[in-house]
């Protein structure tokens, strides 16, 4: 026999339980004469009790020994090392052997042992008396056998599970680590940070290795594992004992193997895709970024402003630069980056820590290229179009300005009166002016304006920066116009000669009545035009005074005559 825990017998090496189990047990409270069995006094069982000791079971315990008078002969307490052996095989005093059977773990039970199932008439040398009863305060730390194999039971997980942890996978997870007891010895969580491996390669313990597979992200699995799948009889420095039955509580924060391309779920297409993003475009979208297992770490709308970058040119990290190709405008689409296409083993700061797999859920708000020219498309034309706007003209009309997801920044509709304006002459944005080109009075468009053409990368009030212009037009009048820095212009060849058909009166003078009467009966027939816009009577006076050069209030006919510039020998009219 071998006497338990104590120096006057060899020590079996200590093994590790894995599950507790529910048992329920009677008090004994007779003294065991020479031939009676073992007295148990289980005065302290847990609730929960899934296993209990059974012969050929390993099994670690604490225990005082003492004689009935409470004299204490031995105690692993006072060691500092709980007793670890096998049961049923007489590596145990028979008395023990037959005391720890039916035990949970955590279960305290008293063993009293009649002599001649523990040391006899013989005894233990100075220690232990002939024919002496012993008593056993015994509790059960673990229990296990070589049979065991790894067991999972999963706590909770999310409903939707389209991927599971597989061999050769790289994880991110929590854990708190425990004995079979429930004593603690390590957790990510009082560390702060995950802890991050690949799986099935050997840098875990077997049993983790093994415990992992088919885990989803989001969820949380109890995993026990045997000593022999574990630390085996070396532990782990002063945490982990000798052939320890280990508990993990994991949860499952990230996922993906190295192998990973993105992946990208479309959620929503517009009805009308007629261009979809290509690398040198420049875009500008909404995101919300989170993790896998849903929390969030960034996010574009609680800036109230889109994210905005050219394609596929090194901007953004490399798993962004390619889920922005083949977008259309207004189209919302998920996007998972592996973290070797995103921020890799390093992370970034305190926001995205290593090896994250990211998720983002985009929206595309517009895209254009810097190359692109504005967009025309005719909605509604008068049958009859024989007059049509160009530069110079002036021009009255309608107009609704929106993004391209459809938000309204102005429209002509707000003001009193719509507004005027003369193209060419930089009033209103070079696209726009352009896109007023051509029409024809009661006309309808649509113009799409790329940046570059528009607001450009600074925006203007209400108008965000680098964004596509959707214009809504509709021209309601057009006075044609004439060149810059010009008042007045002929139609055709001008009288020849001029002065005759000006002296109305031919007095041979052309006083300024005179002169107002003359012009405005060459607009009246359409063969001179007045720079529209302006007011006639001034335009009329500046031109006399132009054409009157002694400034005596009247035109003569020598004040017409071609005036040569002393550098050239070419002739230059003047106003008319």
């Amino acid at each position: 026999y071998y006497i338990v825990g104590c120096a006057l017998g060899r020590l079996p090496l200590s093994i590790f339980a894995l599950i507790f189990l529910c048992v329920t047990g009677t008090h004994v409270s007779s003294s065991p004469g020479p031939l009676e069995d073992v007295v148990i006094d289980r005065y302290d069982i847990p609730r929960v009790c899934p296993r209990e000791v059974q012969t050929g079971d390993f099994v670690r315990y604490h225990y005082n020994g003492t004689f009935t008078d409470g004299k204490k002969f031995d105690s692993s307490h006072e060691r500092g090392a709980p007793f670890s052996g096998q049961v049923g095989l007489g590596r145990l005093i028979t008395g023990l052997d037959r005391g720890v059977q039916g035990m949970c773990v955590n279960e305290r039970r008293k063993v009293t042992v009649p002599p001649h199932l523990a040391y006899g008439s013989i005894g233990a040398g100075d220690v232990i008396p002939a024919d002496t009863v012993l008593v056993f305060d015994v509790v059960l730390l673990d229990i296990w056998n070589t049979e065991d194999k790894v067991q999972t039971r999963t706590l909770s997980k999310p409903e939707s599970c389209k991927r599971l942890v597989e061999a050769t996978d790289f994880i991110r997870y929590h854990y708190n680590g425990t004995l079979l007891n429930g004593v603690p010895f390590d957790s990510s969580h009082s560390r702060n940070g995950t802890y991050d491996t690949y799986v099935g390669m050997g840098y875990l313990i077997k049993g983790m290795d093994e415990g992992l597979i088919g885990m989803c992200v989001g969820e949380t699995r109890t995993i026990i594992i045997p000593p022999f799948l574990a630390y085996e009889e070396k532990g782990y420095g002063t945490v982990i004992p000798s052939q320890a039955t280990l508990v993990f509580e994991v949860f499952m924060i990230d996922l993906f193997n190295p192998k990973d391309d993105i992946a990208v779920v479309v959620k929503e297409v517009p009805k009308t895709c007629t261009r979809k993003t290509v690398v040198g475009d420049y875009i500008r979208y909404h995101y919300n970024g989170t993790f896998q297992d849903g929390s969030g770490f960034d996010t574009s709308y609680q800036r109230n402003s889109t994210y905005n970058t050219y394609i596929g040119m090194g901007y953004v990290i490399q798993g962004m630069d390619k889920a922005l190709q083949g977008l259309c405008i207004g189209e919302k689409r998920r996007v998972i980056l592996p973290p070797h296409m995103a921020y890799g083993e390093k992370g970034t700061g305190d926001l995205i820590p290593g090896s994250a797999v990211l998720v983002f859920d985009i929206h595309v708000i517009d895209f254009h290229n810097p190359k692109d020219l504005i967009e025309i498309k005719v909605t509604s034309k008068p049958k009859k179009c024989n007059l049509t706007s160009e530069v110079d003209d002036l021009i009255q009309y309608r107009y609704n300005c929106s993004l391209m997801d459809g938000t309204l920044l102005y429209s002509s509709d707000h003001y009193e009166n719509a507004p005027i304006t003369t193209l060419g002459a930089n009033k209103v944005i070079e696209g726009l002016d352009e896109g007023l080109r051509g029409m024809c009075v009661g006309e309808k468009r649509v113009v799409i304006v790329p940046p570059h053409l528009g607001h450009g990368e600074n925006g203007a009030k209400g108008v965000p920066s680098s964004a596509v212009l959707h214009f809504e037009l509709e021209l309601l009048d057009l006075q044609k116009g004439v060149p810059d820095g010009y008042m007045f212009v002929w139609l055709g060849d001008s009288p020849d000669p001029l002065f005759p058909a000006m002296d109305l009166n031919k007095d041979l003078s052309v006083p300024l009545e005179e002169f107002t009467a003359f012009i405005n009966l060459q607009v009246a027939e359409g063969t001179g035009r007045l720079r529209p816009g302006m007011d006639a009577d001034g335009i009329i006076k500046d031109m006399f005074n132009n054409q009157d050069r002694n400034s005596d209030g009247k035109i003569v006919a020598e004040e017409l005559k071609l005036k040569v510039e002393e550098d050239s020998d070419k002739a230059r009219h003047e106003e008319l």
